[in-house]
């Protein structure tokens, strides 16, 4: 497993709509090792393929032990959203120390493929929901700024330029923390 680096806001990869994945052979599965390892090491709780300069529909969630299991999403689909809507502070790993209030479905049915090449059925709600959402909505180009209100946006995006004053570049290197001593 590698943990890779992440692209910013500003990477023309992240508007990128990603491609659907044909069959999971070895190079898709250690892609999801990847995501995982990547997401973990940056304490994330999903991760999408174009975040790393992949352009293709793969993407991890694990929101921890409170909503097990962590889900692997090649080819996701949600095929129903709940009528209940939550609003919620959201942030990204290609946006950071960035956040904002994004209202989602509280409960969807989501469609997908997992490591192994099956396809599934999954019910996620509350931030299960919520990252699952955030995820498919990277693999088809969408952040959650989209979501917000132009003025909300602007003041975020605002933030953000003089967050990166003087940085060049849209790649963020991804360092894990070193083991604890036994």
């Amino acid at each position: 497993m590698t943990v890779r680096d992440l692209h910013l806001l500003g990477s023309p990869m992240l508007r990128q709509r990603a491609a659907p994945v044909a069959a999971v052979d070895d190079e898709v599965r250690r892609l999801v090792d990847d995501l995982f390892e990547t997401m973990r090491a940056a304490k994330g709780v999903g991760l999408a393929a174009n975040q790393v300069g992949v352009a293709r529909r793969v993407a991890v969630v694990d929101v921890g032990p409170d909503a097990p299991p962590p889900l692997v999403l090649i080819n996701p689909v949600i095929v129903q959203h709940g009528d209940e809507h939550e609003t919620a502070e959201e942030g990204c790993l290609s946006i950071p120390d960035v956040f904002g209030d994004v209202a989602r479905p509280l409960a969807i049915i989501v469609e997908a493929t997992d490591r192994d090449g099956r396809r599934y059925t999954a019910e996620a709600s509350g931030f299960k929901a919520r990252a699952i959402q955030h995820e498919i909505d990277h693999l088809d180009g969408i952040l959650f700024l989209d979501h917000l209100s132009a003025v909300k946006r602007s003041l975020l995006l605002a933030k953000w330029k003089k967050a990166r004053l003087g940085k060049s570049g849209y790649l963020k290197e991804v360092t894990p923390e070193p083991a604890g001593e036994l």
